[in-house]
């Protein structure tokens, strides 16, 4: 089957339709993965059972229906409300090792090539577990996984927004002392309304301090203030979202009129941001994916690529994603190749394991796709 490929100048030449095979095949990477929003459904029921917790449903279909309820009703409460569920069975160092080896299982039959999985150790300690623990439990399950699939990961440590600046401080402590051991990197997650990054200054003076990286969650559920601390108060190297970063551009219908001096800055200094898709749209950030304005900022040169976000809540793959882009904003395989770099680029990782990875897998690999598939671009 065949369809016509346009940019923004008209039709540029007929391809093979890229299909959910294609695009699966294609190398990915994947930056902005909850590892409590990933979890398989029998994995539940089976740690449910294992510890004795009683959930909405045992049954595997009822059960992951409750979980995708939020994204398909655009409740964020709904949306969040699942969070204490999968967290309650990542109690122990046994489940999270699990869970962490099953992400980077799953991950690796999108193929993606590199991944960077998020989670938050305050929020697994009800049965005793030291921070410190919880981060190993996690950093085995991802060897593990790297040492059966051959993927490798970096595991980046959440501060909560709605804890005290005082946990921050010590998640952002506790990422810096496992930097050799595999955390990457620093995060801000949870709800932006009503606590704004810059009351966790002292974490992220830390982490700037120790010349490790930033990613903040900004700009989903509040505006550009959110953005503009996150980048200029608390020194984020990458934007988780980004979404209402729209809000600092003036728009005539598709077309960019005014870019202001945030979006500006962003862009010129090849900020990244994180963009979820499926999740943004579920959670109402974005009325539906024809409205969503990742199209504007990659027709525009901002430095984005597509991530899952929670792929259980959202029920969503990185493949799904890129089936949406295609499907909506007209991404060629050649958009798909070059958000891809732009992910690998903006990994927290050293330049010369990034060049090796855009060089040897991604690159060869989608070249290796439009041989097989006689895609010219």
């Amino acid at each position: 089957m065949l369809f016509n490929l346009r940019t923004n100048t008209g039709l540029l030449y007929d391809e093979p339709m890229l299909t959910r095979e294609i695009i699966q095949q294609v190398p990915k990477v994947e930056l902005h993965d909850h590892l409590d929003g990933g979890l398989r459904i029998t994995t539940i029921i089976e740690l449910a059972e294992e510890h004795g917790i009683s959930l909405p449903s045992d049954d595997e279909q009822e059960l992951k229906a409750w979980f995708v309820r939020g994204c398909k009703q655009k409740s964020l409460s709904l949306y969040l409300k699942t969070f204490s569920v999968t967290t309650s069975v990542m109690q122990t160092a046994s489940a999270l090792e699990r869970v962490a080896f099953e992400a980077v299982e799953d991950l690796a039959k999108e193929n993606v090539c590199y991944a960077e999985i998020r989670f938050a150790p305050n929020l697994h300690l009800e049965k005793g577990l030291a921070p410190e623990e919880a981060v190993q439990a996690v950093l085995d399950g991802l060897q593990r996984g790297k040492k059966e699939t051959g993927m490798p990961t970096g595991l980046i440590l959440c501060a909560m927004r709605n804890q005290s600046p005082a946990l921050s401080l010590a998640t952002a402590e506790l990422a810096v002392a496992f930097c050799d051991r595999g955390v990457v990197g620093f995060d801000l997650a949870g709800d932006e309304s009503g606590h704004p990054p810059k009351k966790h200054l002292q974490a992220f003076q830390y982490i700037r301090n120790k010349n490790f990286n930033i990613t903040i969650h900004a700009g989903e559920a509040f505006g550009v203030e959110s953005i503009w601390q996150a980048v200029q108060l608390c020194g984020a190297h990458r934007i988780g979202h980004g979404t209402r970063l729209i809000e600092d551009m003036s728009l005539e219908g598709p077309h960019v009129e005014e870019i202001g001096s945030l979006a500006n800055f962003i862009r010129d200094r090849r900020i990244p941001m994180e963009v979820c898709l499926t999740s943004n749209v579920g959670t109402g950030v974005a009325t539906d994916y024809a409205h969503h304005p990742f199209p504007i900022f990659f027709r525009n040169q901002f430095r984005v690529f597509l991530c899952t976000d929670n792929r259980l809540m959202s029920d969503t793959t990185l493949t799904r994603e890129m089936e949406v882009a295609v499907e909506y904003f007209n991404l060629t395989l050649r958009d798909l190749e070059k958000i891809t770099i732009n992910a690998m680029k903006s990994a927290f990782i050293h330049h010369d394991q990034k060049l090796d990875i855009i060089y040897t897998v991604i690159k060869k690999g989608y070249q290796a796709i439009r041989k097989d598939y006689g895609i010219l671009d």
